[in-house]
Parts: structure tokens; C-alpha cells; sequence
């Protein structure tokens, strides 16, 4: 389980940022991913790597490796990698992303703003929580109503403070709308913190082999119950929609 995993959110943060990244099934996308984001790091920035019964990354030896002997999904992933996080900002990073440059500073610069909760290149905008538009601006951040979780960034100690990760999030579509919405969450009657895509971050990106490798029938199931999870927190909190354009 996630909670086996000893934590590090009581200590204090070292370092520039954590990239936690989530390896996935397909081991030439790990390898191709991690590589890159090895010759971008920034100085100061440790990597954890989360497999959740699946074959670590070639090349792992240099970071932090933890392995699940059975599979925990998606939010436990997540959490294991929060719970390892040693600096202030964790940047989540899954290998259908590759780095062609550095994707660390400037999220890590965006979030010394405190009314920024998350942030990353691909925002997703929605006018009620139902229905969810992809947003990739091409000159300035633009406010969204969560951060796609292929590539996101927030503080440890948010998620120290709203965590854990809903574990029951085992399919990665919609547990970044969750996780986004958890962290911009101020309570009803107050305005929420931001959730900001940010645009100038140098990356090839794909489709998570996930996505890929569940077939259609299954994938479609796991995402309808997601979203279910989204709304049972979040339903009528209409002052968290962003919609596109806005």
C-alpha cells in the first residue's frame, strides 16, 4: 500500500524541486522520457520513480526507485511519489511526456506566486465540471479549471495539508481534474487559488500507454467512474469552472 512507503512530509524541504516520475508499460517510452529529462535537469532537483508492477527504467540507478509488488493504480502511484518528495515543489511528470529542454524552472518559478496552486503546459478549462476542453496557450499562462496530468506541478506542502490522493482514482483520466480542484479549493464562499497553464516548455508529448494499452470498452468504464469521483466532491461548485476563452 501507499501508506507502506515511509514519508518525507514531515521533513524539511531540501533542494530545488522532486520530479516524481510515474513509470508506465511500455519501456522504451520510460527510457526515451527519463533520458531526456536527465539531460534538463536543473541543479538541486532529485527524481523519485514510482513502478507500480511494472519493469523500472533502464538507467534508474541514479534515482530514487520505488516498486509496488502488486499494482495500487494511478492515485496510489501518485501519492508514494508525494510521500518521497524531499524539496518544496513536486513536478509529476509521466513518460508519455519528453523533456526537450528544462520543464522544472519555469513551473517552479510560477509557483512562487501563492495564488497559483497548480500548474503545467496543458490546462483544461470546463463551464460546469461535466465537460472539459484542453487549453494550450501559445504566448501567455492562461487560468484554467485544472492541469493535465501528464505534466504537473504543486507545493509539498499542499499536498501535505489536502492529501492524501484519492486512491480509488486507479484510471488516470480525471484524477488530475480532482487533484486540481482539491488543491484550488479555498471552501465554498471564498475565491479559489489558480490553476495556471503555462505556455514556452519545451516537450514532445503523446498518449499514456495506459490510454493506449486499456482496451476501449474498459477505459471508457474506468473514466465514466472517475468522473462520478469528481462530482461527488465537487458537484454545484460552479465558482471552480473555468471555461475556455475566459
Amino acid at each position: 500500500s501507499s501508506e507502506a512507503v515511509p514519508s518525507r512530509l514531515e521533513d524539511p524541504s531540501t533542494g530545488f524541486a522532486t520530479v516524481v516520475f510515474l513509470a508506465s508499460s511500455d519501456a522504451e517510452e520510460n527510457r526515451r522520457s527519463l533520458r531526456a529529462l536527465e539531460n534538463a535537469l536543473p541543479g538541486a532537483t532529485d527524481v523519485v520513480v514510482v513502478a507500480d508492477r511494472v519493469q523500472p527504467p533502464d538507467g534508474v540507478a541514479s534515482h530514487e526507485l520505488v516498486r509496488t509488488s502488486a499494482s495500487l493504480g494511478r492515485g496510489a502511484a501518485l501519492n508514494i511519489g508525494i510521500r518521497r518528495a524531499r524539496a518544496s515543489i513536486v513536478v509529476v511528470l509521466d513518460p508519455s511526456i519528453v523533456p526537450m529542454g528544462d520543464i522544472v524552472t519555469s513551473l517552479v518559478e510560477l509557483l512562487r506566486d501563492p495564488t497559483v496552486a497548480i500548474a503545467g503546459p496543458v490546462g483544461l478549462a470546463s463551464p460546469d465540471l461535466r465537460r472539459f476542453e484542453e487549453v494550450m496557450p501559445a504566448t501567455g499562462p492562461v487560468d484554467v479549471t485544472a492541469v493535465g496530468g501528464q505534466l504537473m506541478a504543486f507545493r509539498r506542502a499542499d499536498a501535505t495539508a489536502r492529501g492524501p490522493v484519492d486512491e480509488g482514482f486507479r484510471f488516470y483520466p480525471g484524477l488530475d481534474v480532482w487533484w486540481s480542484l482539491v488543491l484550488r479549493d479555498e471552501g465554498e464562499g471564498r475565491a479559489p487559488r489558480r490553476a495556471v497553464a503555462l505556455p514556452g516548455l519545451e516537450l514532445e508529448r503523446a498518449e499514456p500507454a495506459s490510454w493506449r494499452k486499456t482496451p476501449v470498452k474498459e477505459r471508457d468504464r474506468l473514466t465514466r467512474r472517475n468522473s462520478y469521483r469528481i462530482l461527488d466532491r465537487f458537484r454545484g461548485r460552479l465558482d471552480l469552472a473555468i471555461p475556455s476563452g475566459t
